[in-house]
């Protein structure tokens, strides 16, 4: 097969060439955009799931649904070491200028209070190379944004960015991904906001994407956040959807897989997206003819594989400490530890490695904040990535 005719792109965020199963996201994603916009209430939404299972690319997805709408828009990455007014002052500055308002007095205004927002977190004493937010001119807006409360602050600059999009029967859609690293301060904050502005009217929502226990990390800052975001879990693809992933973009270079291809590729898979383009780049560069069979299947899931180890499972590996590495081979040694979306018990990967679990705690801590591991419950823990412990079991 062409090697430079392959359609399979296994790249970190990168969208596929067929978004296959998440018909019903986009399509429910439409009907709050238009809800939205003539202001009818309607809920913020949080997608959340494995590393692999195509967050990214769906939040990307959906930020193309919003800017075909012509709402304003901005994306950001949370970082646990970063708070949020840098990274979420560019976002706005992005969607003010997407939203096309058409009085420059009044994006001034909203401009100057986004730069305030975000000048704030250096201080009132900070130098002038700190004080300064890229690209926006407009001078900065005091007594708005910029109480230094970061709750306060969030409720005003969200309530003038939304007052633009007002103006337009339009909306403005704030996408964060890797939301569970958000600060405590910062996610509280972000709560209080959507909950002040869903009560306002006003036509702003944010789109989160995270891992499995974001929804814990949401609750834990405000109980109502169960009620405040529309959750979505994001799993691996249905074999049927999962077949199109792979059959429809070889349809486009005029080829095709036999049945017995496609079985094959989804029990080496499992369904993950991520897996998906992975396994579909080595075997359309292996495969010898059109149709792919099983057969092709087998000669190129080693090369798939050794892709995986290096970039996918390696990279992840590489991060972890020697006394990290002990506890995620004893995570893949514990009961339920060769599920990819189950969970094992603390207690259970102390008794593999013979320590007790207090001990342990450093190890397990480090390895949450690296997100390697997430507890959806106290006392069990799981991989974020599917088909780690597999992954390590084969190491040695």
């Amino acid at each position: 097969m062409d090697p430079i005719r392959n359609p399979y792109a296994p790249g970190a965020g990168q969208r596929p060439p067929e978004l296959a199963g998440r018909d019903e996201q986009l399509s429910a994603f439409d009907v709050v955009l238009e809800r939205v916009a003539r202001g009818r209430p309607e809920r913020s939404l949080v997608l959340t799931g494995l590393r692999g299972v195509g967050k990214t690319v769906l939040l990307n997805a959906l930020r193309s649904a919003a800017v075909r709408k012509g709402w304003g828009t901005g994306k950001l990455e949370a970082r646990p070491d970063q708070s949020l007014r840098r990274p979420l002052s560019s976002a706005l500055h992005q969607a003010v200028r997407e939203l096309g308002h058409p009085s420059p007095e009044e994006v001034d205004h909203v401009l100057g209070v986004i730069r305030s927002f975000a000048e704030r977190q250096a201080g009132t004493d900070a130098k002038l190379k700190d004080r300064w937010s890229p690209g926006i001119a407009s001078p900065a807006v005091r007594g708005r944004a910029d109480s230094g409360d970061i709750e306060i602050d969030l409720v005003e600059l969200l309530s003038d960015v939304g007052g633009l999009a007002a103006d337009k029967g339009l909306g403005v859609a704030v996408f964060i991904d890797e939301m569970q690293d958000l600060g405590p301060d910062d996610v509280s904050a972000l709560c209080a906001a959507c909950h002040e502005l869903s009560q306002s009217g006003l036509p702003v929502i944010v789109v989160g994407a995270g891992l499995p226990h974001l929804p814990a990390v949401l609750s834990a800052s405000k109980s109502y956040s169960e009620r405040l975001f529309s959750y979505q879990r994001i799993d691996r693809l249905s074999r049927e959807a999962a077949d199109r992933a792979l059959a429809a973009p070889a349809a486009e270079e005029e080829a095709a897989y036999d049945d017995a291809a496609l079985a094959a590729m989804y029990d080496a898979t499992g369904g993950y997206p991520y897996f998906i383009q992975a396994y579909g780049k080595a075997v359309w560069d292996l495969a010898p003819r059109s149709p792919i069979t099983a057969d092709d299947v087998a000669v190129a899931a080693p090369e798939a594989e050794r892709e995986l180890a290096v970039g996918f499972f390696g990279s992840r590996f590489e991060r972890a400490t020697p006394g990290e590495r002990d506890y995620l081979r004893a995570m893949a040694d514990a009961p339920s530890g060769d599920d990819p979306v189950g969970t094992v018990a603390t207690a259970d990967v102390a008794a593999v490695l013979g320590k007790k679990p207090q001990s342990l705690s450093p190890a397990r801590d480090s390895l949450l904040k690296k997100g390697l591991i997430y507890s959806g419950e106290r006392g069990r823990i799981a991989f974020t990535v599917p088909h780690f412990g597999r992954y390590l079991r084969t190491q040695g």
